[in-house]
């Protein structure tokens, strides 16, 4: 799986060479340079909609935990998805592992994790159907609409049908199944098989928290929303300003596409290929769409490194009791 992922990575690193060579250059670099200091302004900005993203994982957590413990495991979870050659999952792992050191349960922080990635596709298809709304308004393609509602049902039905494995206990069958066909069922082996039975119990009294699960899903839109300013704000310092509407439908199209193509490592050449379709519907040259992609990109290193040196930070301090 390392290995497809390094493949992943360095396809995907090509791709964006070329669609970054096959433009203008000259024309992009032009576009930066006009932004200028002013794109520096995104790092402390995505604060906001990761803040909103950090408060839907909470809700999720049964066990106490301190939102700053939970915002810097955030930073860390998105900086390995977006920097290093991972299929969009390893920093899930990450944050886990990570969770677990700060006194949180193994059981708890699991069954978070995992139907949090699930509300988050459910959110995203909310995103996406509010971005396809503001396309239909704002380009009047009204012939796209079939195919649009096709892919919102299809990405539905997926999410209802996650849900339905994590709230019937399904997934943690098999995975019993497979771990006893391999390990065994013999007492040595008795606490990792106890374990995954615990995160079972946990996930199904999650996923029959309503309540939890649509103040979840509440914060984690409303962060989503609030990303789109980044788009919106990046696209008037590089001269070619688009409406709030524009921006929620190029924002949300791009999530969608780097979801979608997920075991791409950072959604390497996803996201530009992305951008320069959408906008194209919206008017913007690929010169632009390229420019827009680097700025995200940019910032994406400049808040992620940190988090990398956080991580490293983290996993040097001693493990604290489960409980504290």
């Amino acid at each position: 799986m390392k290995t497809f992922s390094r493949i992943a990575f360095v396809l995907g690193l090509v791709a964006l060479t070329v669609l970054v060579l096959r433009n203008d250059v000259q024309s992009i670099a032009s576009l930066l340079r006009q932004a200028g200091w002013l794109l520096l302004c995104l790092i402390p900005l995505h604060c906001v909609p990761l803040g909103l993203d950090v408060m839907g994982w909470r809700t999720l957590v049964l066990e106490r935990t301190e939102v700053a413990t939970l915002f810097v495991i955030a930073s860390i979870r998105e900086a390995i998805n977006r920097l290093l050659p991972v299929a969009n999952v390893g920093g899930e792992v990450v944050g886990a592992r990570l969770l677990v050191r700060r006194g949180v349960s193994y059981a708890a922080a699991v069954s978070s994790i995992l139907v949090e990635m699930m509300l988050n596709i459910l959110s995203q298809v909310l995103f996406l159907t509010l971005g396809l709304a503001c396309l239909l308004h704002t380009t009047e393609r009204f012939e796209l609409t079939g195919a649009l509602i096709m892919t919102v049902a299809g990405a539905a039905l997926i999410v209802l049908v996650q849900f339905w494995i994590l709230r019937s206990g399904a997934f943690f069958r098999l995975l019993h199944r497979l771990a006893v066909g391999m390990l065994g069922a013999s007492r040595k082996y008795a606490a990792a098989l106890g374990a995954l039975a615990q995160v079972d119990l946990t996930t199904r009294e999650l996923t029959c928290a309503h309540g939890r699960l649509l103040r979840s899903i509440a914060w984690q839109v409303c962060g989503m929303i609030s990303g789109c300013a980044e788009t919106w704000l990046v696209l008037r310092w590089l001269g070619h300003p688009l409406s709030v509407e524009g921006a929620v439908a190029l924002e949300s199209l791009t999530l969608a596409a780097r979801s979608f193509f997920f075991i791409a490592p950072a959604g390497l050449g996803v996201q530009e290929a992305g951008l320069i379709g959408v906008g194209s519907l919206l008017g913007l040259g690929s010169d632009v769409a390229i420019a827009l992609s680097l700025a995200k990109r940019a910032r994406e290193i400049l808040f992620g490194l940190p988090a990398l040196a956080a991580w490293q930070a983290m996993s040097d301090v001693p493990p604290q009791p489960v409980g504290n």
